[in-house]
């Protein structure tokens, strides 16, 4: 597979011919006992039956071994898809779901979250890793068995770039950071919060891409979702603001693409370190849920003019009325 990079937009397109395999349905890959190669990490470290393992995607779209190699074909620039990518098997059980998992099963899904981003991070070839989910079939699920991906690129995707220079240019003018203003100012208003915790939140963005989208950020800041304390120290409170918002967002959605946004990898960011100098200060780490809700298609909006039938105010308080459990 080769990546190239669209000169107006600015943007790297991973490019191959065929369609990625789907594995198997039959046995279930991620079932215990079945084929499956050596895991990259499993937890509980050393249990007999551990809860999360990592394994390889086994039709990956970025390839660990090997250079970039990028080049130059006239005004365009390509390189090979170095990278990695990694499924996240979140439990054992075949119909376990993370939705209805207890504080310690999914602070064991977000540790392993966490130990993938710093191991891949180490590799300077990596700008960027990623973690998401897709659940349901509207939002492209393939596999039953509940699991997330781990994908490391050669680049930073244009989403978390715009991010990233929006909250550069902020602290820059403001010397703040942008997340922790609209934090404050969202629990504040309280309109647009679905629920918020001693050391965490959820709310509707003001400006919302989709019905009954809900961001989850720290409220303390903190750049880095793999080194946070409060990952470790507010496990469980973290777990069970994110199996609540899930929750919730189940009761309105045929399914949803989940997101982590983190910081970037600069190791090794040649000609580049003054452009992350206030990195740490600026960028706050924070999940992005992005529900898939029926809806009728609308082809006179242009593409990527973002057009949504709920409002973030509406959504918020629907969502809050949403009855949710614990284990």
């Amino acid at each position: 597979m080769e990546l190239r990079k669209d000169p107006i937009t600015r943007s790297w397109v991973a490019i191959r011919d065929g369609e990625p395999r789907e594995p198997a349905a039959e046995p279930c890959p991620y079932c215990p006992g079945n084929a499956a190669p050596p895991p990259l990490l499993s937890l509980p470290q050393f249990a007999d039956a551990p809860q999360v393992r990592v394994f390889p995607q086994h039709d990956p779209l970025f390839r660990i071994e090997g250079e970039t190699a990028r080049a130059a074909e006239g005004i365009y620039d390509k390189m090979r898809a170095v990278g990695a990518h990694e499924v996240v098997v979140e439990f054992a059980a075949h119909d376990r779901r993370l939705s209805r998992a207890s504080d310690q099963e999914i602070a064991q899904v977000l540790e392993a979250y966490a130990r993938r981003l710093a191991d891949l991070k180490r590799d300077d070839r990596f700008k960027y890793v990623a973690v998401y989910k897709n659940v349901g079939a509207a939002a492209g699920q393939r596999v039953l068995h509940s699991c997330s991906e781990v994908m490391a690129t050669p680049f930073v995707p244009r989403r978390v770039l715009h991010e990233l220079r929006s909250a550069r240019e902020y602290f820059q003018m403001k010397e703040r950071c942008l997340f922790c203003d609209m934090l404050r100012q969202e629990l504040r208003q309280a309109t647009r919060v679905v629920e918020a915790t001693e050391k965490f939140a959820a709310f509707c963005p003001f400006a919302t891409r989709s019905p009954y989208e809900v961001w989850l950020l720290p409220r303390q800041h903190h750049h880095k979702f793999e080194t946070d304390p409060r990952r470790t120290t507010a496990g469980p409170e973290l777990a069970r603001l994110l199996r609540h918002t899930l929750q919730r967002v189940e009761q309105v959605a045929e399914g949803y693409h989940f997101v982590l946004h983190t910081a970037p990898n600069v190791a090794g960011a040649l000609g580049r370190v003054g452009f992350w100098v206030s990195l740490e200060d600026d960028f706050h780490w924070h999940l992005e849920l992005m529900p898939v809700v029926a809806r009728t298609p609308r082809p006179y909006i242009a593409k990527e003019v973002y057009f949504t039938t709920v409002s973030p105010e509406s959504a918020a308080e629907r969502l809050r009325g949403f009855s949710v459990s614990d284990p």
